[in-house]
């Protein structure tokens, strides 16, 4: 996989804000036992790291919702304190009203800024295809995700897929298992020992007020990190507007007929 942290531990589900609505998205990840060596000279120790960003998005149309990571942040890390690590920019597109669906599909592109303690790289980016199955109460989700840090064309897109299967109790609760995984290069995997696996347990909340998915994930290789905490939390910022009938016009018009007055409003 790309070296470096992540900041964002999610499956997608082709979900998005509806036009017009701004939504606010906050990830906290905290690694209490993890890699204890850099992934690459001067990068930032996994082990015993926190790591926060601001998600912003804005729904564009029913398929489009624009996405901007400001700030994404490391407050605490063994070797650098806090840190402020970058950027992204993302734009998702998807089928409209997924969840309404039972087959539903997406993709997301995203292109980051970072510092050199974040990626090795100034300039990396992101596809993820999405596609997934709503079989109420139960979800499938996979996120086939390819990185590229813009070195060694196709052949060096490195695949790190996202795999979700989600409980639905009702409108409000869900418990799902999810599954990270870095397998390297399309053109040469890495050894299964030295790759990125981390199966996940999560669970989320809705409510007017704020979402929350929270979880826990266990890393079973020597390339990923031992235990991790997530919590997310979100909202809309905005209030949906809905549209109104048009209002009658009030004017009015006085006619005779058949020799009295009719007053009738004018729509």
């Amino acid at each position: 996989m790309l070296l470096g942290q992540t900041d964002e531990i999610q499956v997608y589900d082709a979900a998005i804000a509806e036009p017009g609505i701004f939504n606010l998205m906050v990830h906290m990840n905290f690694t209490p036992i993890g890699r204890k060596i850099p992934d690459y000279p001067g990068a930032i120790i996994a082990n015993n790291s926190f790591q926060t960003t601001a998600e912003w998005a804005y729904g564009v149309t029913p398929w489009f919702e624009q996405g901007l990571y400001l700030p994404v942040t490391t407050p605490h890390s063994t070797n650098y304190g806090g840190t402020i690590d970058g950027f992204k920019l993302r734009e998702l597109f998807v089928r409209p009203h997924a969840d309404d669906h039972k087959f539903f599909y997406g993709v997301n592109f995203e292109f980051s800024v970072n510092h050199h303690y974040w990626e090795p790289r100034a300039i990396t980016s992101e596809i993820r295809p999405i596609i997934g199955l709503h079989l109420k109460p139960w979800d499938f989700i996979f996120n086939p995700i390819v990185d590229t840090d813009y070195t060694g064309g196709v052949r060096n897109l490195q695949f790190n897929p996202a795999t979700r299967v989600a409980y639905n109790f009702n409108d409000r609760w869900t418990v799902a298992g999810e599954e990270y995984d870095g397998f390297g290069a399309l053109h040469d995997f890495i050894p299964v020992s030295q790759q990125f696996h981390e199966v996940w347990a999560a669970v989320d909340h809705s409510s007017k007020g704020v979402n929350i998915e929270a979880g826990v994930g266990v890393g079973y290789t020597s390339g990923a990190d031992r235990l991790t905490f997530k919590l997310m939390l979100s909202r809309d910022l905005n209030a949906k507007h809905e549209k109104q009938p048009p209002q009658a016009n009030l004017r009015s018009e006085v006619r005779l007929r058949d020799g009295f007055f009719k007053v009738r409003s004018m729509t």
